[in-house]
């Protein structure tokens, strides 16, 4: 048996634009409920939502047969937790709050294998189908997605330098904490905050990095998606799930005239 390509890096690479949603729910349940959408990645958070490696693995299994690319969000960028989440089968990682050149090296050499990096060597695991995939070793490291995410104005600062690192395939910029971090907390999608990220962003697509990020808003992902991004992920399970469940109650009160109880 031959490894499967990865197939959002493979879009990634060759420009290939990518629409993801973010999953936080930490059920296999809800993540099945979400793969069969169809989106080209879901992003299986760990670091804001109350996931462990049992609930990973669950979602991981649930999304795996309806084509959408897992990538899983660790808590920290952390070689031992990174190299758990690998051995499950994880396609690829979304490392939060790169800080500078040094960490992005570090994150790159916890995906890798040696001589390339320090991840540790397991025989039977699930991201090699408990020892049939033959050339899991040989692809492994060119097969995983590390995409970093910037957060900060001294990361965003940084962000062509952190996105040149060789095995970097992606810069994210989390526009919630660079606006916290500019002192304008909870207010992510102010013009401030988009004048910081764009430039930064512009810069990593002319270098040939793709770029990526996390909005609520429909069409400011599309905006986003038509001036370069690469990979936006439009949506939160969370958010769609609480959304929905406001709209068909304001919906009942308004028929059956409770809206004001």
């Amino acid at each position: 048996m031959k490894m499967t390509p990865n197939a959002f890096l493979a879009a990634v690479r060759e420009g290939r634009q990518q629409i993801g949603l973010w999953v936080s729910m930490s059920s296999n349940y809800a993540a099945e409920v979400v793969a069969g959408a169809g989106y080209d990645w879901l992003l299986v958070d760990m670091e804001h939502a109350p996931s462990d490696m049992g609930t990973v693995l669950g979602q991981l299994q649930a999304i795996a047969p309806h084509g959408s690319t897992a990538i899983v969000r660790p808590p920290w960028n952390d070689t031992v937790m990174v190299k758990r989440l690998l051995d499950l089968g994880a396609p690829g990682l979304l490392f939060p709050m790169v800080q500078s050149v040094a960490e992005a090296q570090a994150a790159v050499a916890a995906c890798c294998y040696p001589p390339n990096g320090v991840r540790g060597v397991a025989g039977s695991i699930r991201a090699n189908n408990f020892g049939r995939i033959t050339d899991y070793y040989a692809k492994a490291d060119d097969q995983t997605a590390v995409i970093l995410q910037v957060e900060t104005r001294s990361a965003v600062a940084q962000s062509l330098q952190i996105g040149q690192v060789d095995g970097v395939d992606g810069v994210f910029f989390g526009p919630a904490d660079i606006a916290a971090d500019m002192g304008l907390l909870g207010k992510h999608m102010s013009d401030e905050v988009w004048n910081l990220i764009l430039p930064a962003a512009r810069k990593l697509m002319d270098a040939g990095i793709a770029v990526g990020t996390l909005v609520t808003d429909p069409a400011f992902a599309q905006k986003l998606l038509a001036e370069g991004f690469t990979f936006v992920a439009c949506g939160t399970d969370t958010n769609l799930l609480a959304k929905g469940a406001d709209a068909l109650l304001a919906q009942m009160r308004v028929a059956t005239g409770k809206e004001n109880t």
